[in-house]
């Protein structure tokens, strides 16, 4: 599961009415997907992830790296 190391941001939209997903890792569009729901924003992105991942493994492009949290 070192593929899913990425960051998924939801944020609630009130022009779109609904929670939109990104994944700043991953450089194009800003949000790659929604849900009505927290919940279901949460799914969406999970399997959005898992669609991107495939598609840049399709093509042989390299992953992007994750941007990681360093604590001490």
């Amino acid at each position: 599961m070192t593929k899913f190391k990425y960051q998924m941001v939801i944020q609630w939209s009130d022009e779109d009415n609904c929670f939109l997903v990104g994944f700043p890792d991953f450089p194009g569009q800003r949000w790659r997907t929604h849900g009505d729901s927290y919940e279901e924003a949460f799914a969406n992105g999970t399997e959005a992830l898992e669609s991107l991942i495939l598609a840049y493994e399709a093509t042989g492009e390299p992953l992007p790296e994750p941007i990681t949290l360093i604590t001490h």
